[in-house]
């Protein structure tokens, strides 16, 4: 297929998209009915020149991952995703590799969390995506690019992220990454880039390696996750984390809330509105 061809039908369903379906406010000056090019970016997790260039035929041969995550970010059918897959020449994902796909059933579950900070992992734990209250806590999800999108590697070889953790508490979110990863592993021997990841990591983190080679015994899953999130703007605010595993998809679904009538559910809030509030009544970009 011409690169042409993949470009103007990701346009033409970006322009089909209304905004607040996906979780961003209308603007008094907005002209468009759909997506902004940057807002599909975000959502996409890609650079806005490089949307720009595969939407203008410019850029060739996207990769697996990101027609998934163009196609998440537009909410495609089963059949679209298989559509958007052969435009770029590819075949959509099979068995024996991670699933990245929601399901038109997982998205309805997450439009349910409107107002909620929720982000969302595959079983190797690359984000997928995320909402914009999560990215008004935790910083905006947009900018990071390749392995930073990966919280193991974020926590193991990267710059973490803004929960406060001691050196023990820190060790010991590693140590459960590290076997939630091997059990991983198991499930899905034949994806490259999975074992890619995982010998990243090993080269890049003796503590890691190490862990990999003692660890046995399938990892052990907390429920629930007490936080205190160090916000740059509000301070910082105690939150619980619940981790809801969807089975079918091997998905991680984390929610975050804070106790209700107390000062970190004020501040929660605080920085949800501070978070989010610049994006409406942005002058349009294409």
């Amino acid at each position: 297929m011409e690169a042409w061809e993949f470009g103007s039908t990701v346009r033409r369903w970006r322009d089909r998209i209304p905004p607040d379906v996906v979780g961003i406010p209308h603007g008094r000056r907005r002209r468009a009915a759909g997506l902004r090019r940057e807002e599909l970016a975000t959502l996409a997790g890609i650079s806005v020149d490089y949307l720009t260039r595969l939407e203008q035929g410019r850029a060739t041969a996207p990769s697996e991952q990101v027609v998934e995550a163009l196609a998440r970010a537009l909410r495609l059918s089963d059949g679209e995703r298989d559509q958007l897959f052969v435009l770029a020449g590819r075949s959509a994902p099979g068995h024996g590799v991670i699933p990245t796909r929601l399901a038109p059933s997982v998205q309805r579950l997450l439009d349910r969390f409107e107002g909620i900070p929720v982000v969302v992992y595959d079983a190797a734990w690359n984000l997928l995506v995320a909402n914009a209250p999560y990215d008004a806590l935790m910083g905006p999800t947009a900018e990071p690019h390749g392995r930073e999108r990966n919280a193991v590697w974020r926590n193991v070889l990267g710059t973490g992220s803004r929960a406060r953790a001691t050196a023990q508490e820190h060790d010991e979110l590693v140590a459960g990454l590290t076997a939630d990863l091997r059990s991983t592993v198991a499930r899905y021997p034949d994806d490259a880039r999975l074992r890619k990841l995982v010998a990243e990591l090993r080269a890049g983190s003796p503590r890691f390696d190490e862990l990999w080679e003692t660890m046995a015994g399938p990892p052990t899953t907390e429920q629930s996750r007490h936080k205190i999130i160090d916000h740059p703007l509000v301070g910082p605010i105690a939150i619980d984390c619940d981790t809801l595993v969807v089975a079918g998809d091997d998905l991680r679904i984390m929610v975050y809330t804070a106790e209700p009538d107390t000062e970190d559910a004020e501040r929660l809030q605080l920085a949800i509105v501070l978070g989010t509030q610049s994006l409406v009544g942005d002058p349009e970009t294409n």
